[in-house]
């Protein structure tokens, strides 16, 4: 070979790899739209490569520590800088997600940046209240700020992604994940994924981009809350009547808000578990719906489709997930180690792999990580976000809306500022982890101020605390079943004697914040351990007790109703919770809140809920024992749906209806007073609700299908407006198709579901 012919192939190889590198680099241009950047990429990927797309693993050693050796954490580590995983959960903090995404970017072939995932259910480090609580604000713009707060603190540590909102309907209090969801209402729930879809990812897709915002997931796909018995996993049958009227709804309304990434749930429907079940997937979802983000499996759902006896092996698991449309798999480590051979063998089709990795690459596109993958990972930011004085007032706001006053008699509350003796009582008082609630993996542990703590603040008293008793033993943490202190009384006399000179009693009782949540199912909705013991001990030397609940749940409480004058629904309010919990008892915030769930008399009622359907013998009108009830307690909840007082009261009056008769598709216009008839400045949930009184379904007795939150001067009033539409006044068939049919429809309009003014009018 000459010289020259040395020179000439050594330019064409320079030329070559310049013209490769060129190519390779093409999908990083920033002009091109989306969508051609995802191709060019495509184009260039492996089999294997694709297939590590659709692999998320979970954080599985010290990033800025050595790298592991030895055992599945060696491999994984393989897989990672082979460019063979799409996504990492669990990894948090700037520095550790900066060298997890730099060996994902500078080390592999392809420098495909890492989505890093993590459970951002109610906070990241700053904690609002649980999000059942939230739901009882009834406030969707307080809700929007409390996500708005999460993603912004979990995005300044480096996470883009949050497994969240759950937007599961249940109406079984002993279930123990309703603390993560909205409740059992179906409208109000849609409203909630809204306000918190668009509080994690901002008003449009283009906000996604932002460095504040984190691409949110719609959870869990579906009827996980309809749980049979409330035993979390277990077995979910229900009609296709509930399905579209009750579960799929809000997950729509955060399809409607431009949700980016969905999870299917742990169950079975209609025998078929949702990460293998194509209809749900992708008839549904993929298919009617048009979403065009991904869906991730819940933490090893591919594998346990095994167990559920759906699958007889990890390969057919595999192939039953990808083919049903579940495009990443949580660490049950099958799509990596099976659906390359799957696809080469023909049982997967590429095209299904395709399609999986061309949704989960849009979204990392949408989230700016392929213009610079470190966006997120600002360590100024981070020590600037975390725990910042507008995030803890933030919070506070949203913990004080969150609580719902139940009972108030004898005038115990608000507490006077001055001049009065005080007992508080109960362990949960003085705790300062329990109030931060389940899901909270990122917070540090006694982190939240107790209830003595905030009543603290309130000098011009004399306040004694007393524990009364432990409510539990042994360790509480995440992964612990609780054992509950049930014999020991020894601080009962304690503290009925500061009881008993007390002019007031708070006492601060429920369950562990622990003790709801994932896997954490009851068949007793009581006051766990002796706390109930405890509760009569005191009212017998000093009735004029204040009640305030810590629960993650409705708890059972018959004698409390029956016995105690004043009692305060303040669930689990995280970081500020006694802080909002003492200027509710001081009356420097009036409660507002309502109950998104029904609260049952016992557990027996259980499921329990408002819009339940008539029986055909739903009174007693022949007067004898055949009709629909119970012998032993009566139907009704103790506390039902939309039920919560205030410091001041309201009345409603003169309820019109626009018109008496109203063809389809014309608004139907509904105006009601409402006045403030009481002592202080106050705010109210206006409710309406409506029946079809005869469909082709029957329908529920009752639907909230509008509800408007006022502030009302003492003395003030306002009128109330409503709009029903179609939107409103429809329902779904048996096939999932939406009717809304001609007839009489009632309405009713008040501040809770079990009482208001009523009316009526004809759909032509």
């Amino acid at each position: 070979m000459t010289y020259k012919q040395t020179i000439t192939i050594g330019l064409y190889t320079l030329l070559t790899i310049g013209t490769i590198n060129a190519q390779k680099k093409s999908y990083l241009d920033k002009t091109k739209p989306i969508e051609e950047r995802i191709n060019l990429l495509m184009k260039q990927m492996t089999l294997e490569e694709k297939v590590g797309q659709m692999n998320q693993y979970n954080g599985f050693w010290e990033v800025t520590g050595p790298a592991p050796k030895g055992g599945n954490a060696e491999l994984k580590y393989k897989h990672l800088r082979d460019g063979w995983v799409g996504s990492m959960l669990t990894v948090r903090g700037v520095k550790e997600v900066r060298a997890v995404q730099k060996i994902a970017v500078e080390e592999t072939r392809l420098g495909i940046p890492l989505i890093i995932g993590f459970d951002v259910i109610h906070g990241y480090k700053t904690l609002s209240p649980i999000p059942l609580a939230e739901a009882a604000s009834w406030d969707m713009e307080a809700i929007k700020k409390s996500a708005q707060i999460a993603a912004d603190e979990a995005s300044s540590v480096g996470i883009n992604w949050t497994f969240g909102p759950n937007v599961d309907i249940s109406n079984d209090a002993r279930w123990g994940r309703v603390m993560e969801g909205a409740g059992e209402d179906p409208y109000l729930g849609s409203k909630i994924a809204t306000a918190r879809i668009t509080g994690f990812q901002g008003d449009s897709r283009a906000d996604l981009a932002k460095v504040n915002t984190i691409a949110a997931c719609a959870k869990h796909f579906a009827a996980y809350g309809f749980a049979e018995s409330g035993r979390d996993y277990n077995t979910v049958d229900i009609s296709n009547s509930k399905l579209y009227n009750t579960v799929l709804p809000p997950f729509k309304a955060t399809i409607d808000a431009g949700v980016r990434t969905f999870m299917n749930s742990f169950n079975i429907l209609n025998g078929i578990p949702a990460t293998g079940n194509s209809f749900l997937q992708r008839d549904i979802l993929k298919g009617k719906w048009k979403f065009d983000g991904f869906v991730v499996s819940d933490w090893a759902s591919v594998r346990e489709m095994i167990a559920h006896g759906f699958a007889k092996d990890g390969a057919e698991a595999t192939q039953k997930a990808v083919n049903a449309g579940s495009d990443m798999d949580m660490e049950s480590h099958l799509y990596v180690e099976e659906l390359v051979n799957l696809v080469k063998t023909g049982k997967v089709s590429e095209a299904l792999v395709d399609d999986a990795v061309r949704r989960i690459l849009r979204v990392k596109f949408e989230l700016g990580l392929f213009d610079d993958p470190y966006r997120y990972c600002d360590e100024k930011r981070e020590k600037a976000t975390i725990g910042s004085k507008a995030n803890n007032e933030g919070v506070l706001d949203m913990a004080k809306k969150s609580i719902v006053l139940l009972k108030n008699e004898k005038g115990l509350l608000p507490l006077k500022k001055s001049g009065q003796k005080i007992a508080l009582i109960g362990a949960l008082a003085n705790d300062k982890n329990s109030p931060l609630g389940s899901w909270r993996i990122a917070s540090d542990d006694n982190t939240a101020v107790s209830v003595l703590e905030g009543m603290q603040q309130y000098k011009d008293n004399q306040l004694t605390y007393e524990k009364g008793s432990d409510l539990t033993v042994g360790k509480t943490t995440f992964l612990d079943e609780l054992v509950f202190n049930t014999t020991d009384t020894s601080g009962f006399e304690a503290a009925k004697k500061t009881a008993s000179i007390a002019d007031v009693v708070v006492m601060v009782l429920g369950e562990h914040g622990f003790q709801s949540g994932e896997a954490r199912s009851r068949t007793n909705l009581d006051l766990p351990g002796n706390q109930q013991e405890l509760l009569e001990a005191i009212y017998k030397v000093n009735p004029n007790i204040v009640l305030v609940l810590n629960n993650g749940r409705p708890l059972s409480i018959p004698w409390a109703a029956t016995h105690i004058p004043t009692i305060v629904e303040a669930w689990q309010l995280g970081t500020q919770t006694g802080n909002a919990v003492a200027q509710v008892l001081y009356g420097d915030y009036n409660p507002s809140g309502k109950l998104p769930m029904s609260f049952p008399r016992n557990v027996g009622q259980c499921p329990i809920y408002y819009n339940n359907y008539n029986t055909g013998r739903p009174t007693d009108v022949d007067k004898n024992v055949f009709w629909s009830h119970f012998s032993d307690v009566e139907k009704t909840p103790q506390f039902p749906f939309g039920f919560g007082l205030s410091y001041t009261t309201f009345e409603y009056k003169n309820l019109k209806i626009n018109k008496a008769a109203f063809a389809k598709g014309e608004p139907v216009e509904v105006y009601v007073d409402v006045t403030n008839s009481g002592n202080y400045d106050g705010k109210e949930v206006a409710q309406l609700y409506i029946q079809d009184v005869a469909a082709s379904l029957a329908r529920p007795v009752k639907e909230l299908k509008g509800f408007e939150l006022i502030n009302l001067k003492k003395g003030e009033t306002k009128t109330v407006t409503f709009v029903l539409t179609d939107k409103e006044l429809g329902f779904f068939d048996n096939d999932g198709n939406y009717l809304v049919e001609a007839g009489t429809f009632k309405i009713m309009v008040g501040g809770s579901s079990d009482k208001g003014l009523e009316g009526h009018f004809e759909l032509q």
